[in-house]
């Protein structure tokens, strides 16, 4: 009966408030509120990142966008770290940081996943492997094992490429190139991320029509990408449950249910009755 759903995501839109232009046809106590939403939001970057240079630090912030929206798992942390070091100007080891990143999920990904495949033809060649720097042949097992989804490899392939021939290995015009360089290596990064790893997306695992929330398909939930990945970012809830603010917490409250399986379709249309009746 019951169906897991996404409660733990990580995301950073505050560089969209900081781009936001305020249009003058907007009503005026429209335009107060969000002209104070971004004077906040400015202020909060001076804190964090300090005053000096601020002009350049919310230009930086405002070129690599928001963070994605995407679940928790080994990248976040990292994402972050190359985040703040272009914002400050510290394009070189965001750029270096970015390309490393891709290769550490990768890594991540077939040290984590492997035993769940121990009948394909790859794994004898790296059940004993600590690490691989081969980015093709992880690619390929990756896409072999039907883990990577399609529209993540041009920007693998892009942050590859980066970091074959920008990045790591020596080329003279990083010296003065670092910046576009290290914004393009974390656009790459950004966009596997969004995609892989999304909360809220059009990735084969989730229900459709949801209206907003997102549930795991019942045919996916043994595979081993989500279990590894997803499940540990979701709740197990039936259809008739609630998500309440207390104190400032979240909690989820449930009912009891038969033990009763049922298709992902019939447990949107009974969730959809019980949010149409005003329960939610």
């Amino acid at each position: 009966m019951k169906r897991y759903k996404i409660t733990t995501f990580d995301y950073d839109t505050t560089p969209n408030i900081l781009s936001m232009e305020i249009k003058s046809e907007w009503e005026d106590n429209v335009k107060k509120s969000w002209e104070k939403t971004k004077t906040d939001v400015k202020e909060s970057y001076k804190q964090v990142y300090g005053e000096n240079n601020i002009d350049l630090k919310i230009s930086n912030a405002i070129a690599i966008g928001a963070s994605p929206v995407c679940v928790i798992a080994f990248h976040n942390k990292f994402l972050k770290q190359i985040r703040h070091s272009f914002i400050v100007g510290s394009y070189y080891p965001s750029l270096t940081g970015a390309c490393a990143l891709g290769e550490r999920i990768l890594n991540h990904l077939l040290i984590n996943l492997k035993n769940s495949y121990k009948e394909s033809k790859h794994y004898k060649k790296i059940y004993n492997k600590q690490s691989l720097d081969d980015w093709d042949k992880m690619i390929e097992i990756l896409k072999d094992w039907n883990v990577l989804l399609d529209n993540t490899i041009k920007p693998l392939e892009e942050l590859k490429k980066i970091r074959h021939t920008l990045a790591i290995h020596f080329n003279p015009s990083t010296d003065t190139q670092d910046r576009q360089y290290a914004l393009n290596a974390i656009k790459n990064i950004q966009e596997f991320i969004s995609t892989q790893f999304a909360s809220f997306s059009l990735a084969p695992w989730f229900i459709e029509n949801t209206k907003g929330e997102f549930f795991i398909k019942k045919e996916w939930e043994n595979n081993p990408f989500v279990q590894k990945i997803y499940l540990p970012n979701c709740a197990l809830v039936g259809p008739r449950h609630k998500i309440i603010n207390q104190e400032g917490q979240l909690i989820i409250t449930d009912n009891q249910y038969k033990n009763v399986e049922i298709s992902d379709e019939e447990f949107i249309k009974l969730r959809d009755e019980f949010k149409t009746n005003g329960s939610v």
